[in-house]
């Protein structure tokens, strides 16, 4: 056989190769050649994040952040733990906006599989995994959609396969869903025997979240993006693609970001100790600093009954959580662009700017998980802004 014909049979054996949505997601993503590994334009060139919609943004997080730090009794040293950060971008806006007295007390890091970018404020540790053992307060925007999982599908007898995937993005239906997976979708996303529905088995997404709260001593962990509950999950899944700041078809090939959006309800129940109700037979919930390394250890959310809740842990529509940390849409009264110009306009661009934020339909959609870890209150953190004297 000729070099070239080995060369033409290695091709079509890649084209021909079938795989889960899980494992082609990941090496597109973050294989050595994945997309968040090696374009250099970071994820602000593909889509609009809330970060880089806007400095409200990260100017709210570090309201957060000092809520936090008060709530910790003001410790020596307060952690600021950006998850997937980008180029740093969050973390970066975050450090700007704090009070030079808490500033001086924190400890910033980011958190990307990416390098770390040139010209990065030398305050910033750049760090591939979460720091474990840390106080304080762990942001994670529209990370969690991108942790890959397996994509379920009906077939016409009823039974729910996993959907496999070529690099090109054609698929077929693999072998039926079973174990841990088959646990989750029955807690999680229960499938009717309809054939065409669809469902992400977010498994790995709830023991990805539950290692990141595991890295808190204390403090609160936030997860924003966008999210449903058991109550109205999508029949078909929401499985899709972005190029260039465009929604496209999810071709596992690398040239494109693959996002779906994210059970946050069974996050929560994963990410920390769950009120039991009576006859739950659930493995006891995580021990803080535990790495989880395989699907059949993962937390205990896929056994609990549906009485079973996260203890303290809140949802909330990001409109709401940002209006509670002091960014309101409303526009400045027109008589200030006769008294005062300059000041007229900058506080109507702040208005247009905290309107796309918390806008219905957009970014406002999003949803925040709070988690809190040891004695914070996450509720008493999301009050409004003039309450609190500092602010």
């Amino acid at each position: 056989m000729t070099r070239g014909t080995t060369g033409i049979r290695a091709a079509s054996e890649e084209q021909e190769r079938w795989r889960g949505w899980r494992d082609a997601t990941q090496e597109a993503l973050y294989g050595p050649a994945g997309f968040y590994r090696v374009r250099p334009e970071g994820p602000a060139g593909h889509f609009r994040t809330s970060v880089h919609a806007s400095p409200l943004f990260a100017g709210a997080v570090a309201r957060l952040l000092c809520r936090v730090d008060e709530a910790l009794g003001r410790p020596a040293s307060l952690a600021f733990v950006d998850l997937a950060a980008g180029r740093g971008e969050l973390v970066t806006g975050v450090l700007a906006a704090l009070p030079g007295d808490v500033a001086a007390r924190t400890r910033a890091y980011a958190v990307e599989v990416a390098g770390r970018p040139r010209g990065l404020d030398h305050r910033i540790e750049w760090l591939a995994e979460p720091p474990g053992g840390v106080t304080g307060l762990l942001f994670a925007n529209e990370w969690l959609d991108n942790v890959p999982v397996e994509v379920a599908e009906v077939d016409s007898a009823g039974v729910a396969r996993r959907v496999l995937v070529r690099d090109d993005g054609t698929e077929r239906l693999g072998e039926p869903v079973s174990g841990a997976e088959a646990r989750w979708l029955a807690r999680w996303w229960p499938l009717s025997g309809t054939q065409g529905l669809r469902a992400e088995i977010g498994l790995p997404r709830d023991t990805a979240w539950a290692s990141a709260v595991a890295a808190l001593d204390a403090g609160l962990a936030v997860a924003a993006d966008y999210a449903h509950t058991a109550a109205a999950r999508p029949p078909f899944g929401s499985l899709t693609g972005f190029r260039e700041g465009r929604e496209t078809a999810p071709v596992p090939d690398g040239t494109c970001d693959i996002t779906a959006h994210v059970a946050l309800d069974a996050c929560a129940a994963a990410g920390g100790p769950a009120r039991h109700a009576d006859g739950c037979g659930a493995r006891p919930a995580h021990r803080r600093g535990t790495r989880r390394a395989d699907d059949d250890a993962a937390p205990h959310a896929d056994r609990c009954v549906p009485e079973c809740t996260p203890s303290g842990a809140l949802l909330r529509p990001q409109r709401e959580a940002l209006r509670a940390l002091g960014v309101a849409g409303e526009r400045p009264p027109l008589a200030m662009a006769s008294t005062d110009p300059a000041a007229y306009v900058r506080a109507l661009s702040r208005a247009s700017q905290a309107a796309e934020l918390t806008a219905p339909g957009g970014l406002g959609d999003f949803t925040w998980l709070l988690q809190p870890v040891g004695a914070v209150d996450a509720s008493a953190l999301l009050v409004d802004v003039a309450d609190h004297e500092e602010e």
